[in-house]
């Protein structure tokens, strides 16, 4: 049922962070349109992630230690961290920004914030597989990181200390602690760290459940449709010109993922972005099926399961608009697995054709949440890098209270989109 001051809303962008976005203002009786650049059925970003639900995940892209490791990984196209050499002045400045943010005091701002988002979408995903049918495959056991090597354990045991000052759940686990934990995978590990309130699901099937709920709320979708420009009267948004005409609302939502610097920067608007690929390979039938998601800490890779399928996937480069696959990357996550896994072979990849998305990152690692200050009625949702999923729901509750004029509880500030204006 519509309420007397319910807007017309558009969002720009039919990734998950779109979605989330329309669900929740839907439910508060708004009229919401969504305009996508690409065809349903794309695989994007948000179809062929790792699926994990993280609220382990508390410390932001932009950390200390980040920019020697980038460094040392930059010059290794195998390695989990790559930038593609190129001049770009766009790059340099995001280069600088990153630099800057990854600092102790930056982790420590930013930590509860990260935290409070995390659970906030976990109690959604709850609640949104209550209303699900058949559902996607929420699965609340937790999460490993797994470690090779006795000094990354003691660096993640660490951070697990760290993790329980926040509240977040955490204990380090032996060898064979974690054998116990998992038993149905055989491991090659000195230990991990386990991450009770972890959870993962089929991000496919997610989008789904999205897409259905949102039909069922009247939600409008305009699919294969361009943003060509914007018409504006002073501080307010006219209307969104696109390949399939013009569409006048109340309200402007971006959503646009790794794109939303190009759709902002028609209005003059500077969001530093770049995107960040990743990869993943999905086996439908793996010799070996663990029970929890995890983390391979060294190679920074994410295992999945996925009902009977496994997904592994990873690695960040930075190569621009290029949802190419390389090769080489590929390579690099292959021979990184039976390191882990033993039991696993490369063979067993064979015939898998490789999926790579394009994952938002701002400089400092945190997404940009809210209005911007140049217009009354324009607002973005993005840069959420590869937390995109863990942190869709809570974003879209967020957004629904800010298209609605309600007042936000928390400090935004963090968040601002306008922080780099």
């Amino acid at each position: 049922m519509r309420k007397p001051d319910s807007k017309t809303i558009v969002i720009i962008g039919g990734g998950v962070i779109g979605l989330s976005t329309a669900y929740y203002a839907a439910h508060k009786g708004h009229r919401v349109r969504i305009i996508d650049r690409h065809p349903p059925e794309h695989p994007g970003c948000s179809y062929g992630n790792a699926g994990m639900v993280v609220p382990s995940h508390f410390v932001p892209l932009a950390a200390p230690g980040m920019v020697a490791r980038g460094l040392k990984w930059m010059w290794n196209p195998k390695s989990p961290f790559y930038i593609k050499p190129r001049l770009n002045l766009d790059l340099a400045r995001w280069g600088f920004g990153f630099w800057r943010a990854s600092t102790t005091e930056h982790v420590r701002r930013c930590a509860p914030v990260l935290r409070d988002l995390h659970f906030e979408s976990r109690s959604c995903f709850e609640e949104l597989s209550s209303l699900a049918d058949p559902g996607f495959d929420l699965q609340r056991r937790g999460l490993l990181m797994l470690c090779k090597s006795e000094r990354t354990l003691e660096e993640e045991a660490h951070a697990a200390s760290e993790a329980i000052e926040l509240g977040v759940p955490a204990r380090v686990l032996t060898a064979a602690e974690t054998a116990q934990t998992d038993p149905g995978v055989r491991m090659n590990i000195a230990g991990s760290v386990y991450y009770p309130k972890d959870c993962h699901l089929t991000p496919h099937r997610f989008m789904q459940t999205l897409l259905h709920l949102l039909k069922r709320s009247a939600v409008t979708f305009e699919w294969n449709t361009e943003v060509l420009g914007w018409r504006k009267q002073g501080r307010r948004i006219e209307a969104v010109e696109t390949s399939r005409g013009d569409f006048v609302a109340d309200e402007y939502v971006v959503c646009g993922g790794s794109w939303s610097p190009t759709v902002a920067a028609k209005l003059g608007i500077v969001l530093p972005m770049q995107a960040g690929k990743g990869y993943s390979l999905t086996l439908p039938h793996p010799r070996q099926q663990p029970s929890l998601c995890a983390i391979l800490t060294e190679a920074r890779l994410a295992v999945t399961p996925m009902g009977h399928a496994l997904r592994i996937g990873g690695t960040m480069e930075i190569a621009g608009l290029d949802e190419s696959i390389n090769p080489i990357r590929i390579r690099g996550i292959l021979e990184s697995i039976p390191g882990y896994y033993p039991e696993f072979v490369e063979s067993d990849f064979r015939g898998i054709a490789p999926w790579s998305g394009l994952r938002p990152c701002s400089p400092d690692g945190m997404p940009y949440i809210g209005r911007f200050a140049r217009f009354n009625n324009l607002s973005t949702a993005t840069g959420h890098a590869m937390m995109g999923l863990s942190l869709a729901p809570a974003t879209g509750k967020l957004m629904a209270r800010i298209l609605s004029d309600e007042p936000i509880p928390t400090d935004l500030s963090l968040l601002d989109p306008n922080r780099y204006a």
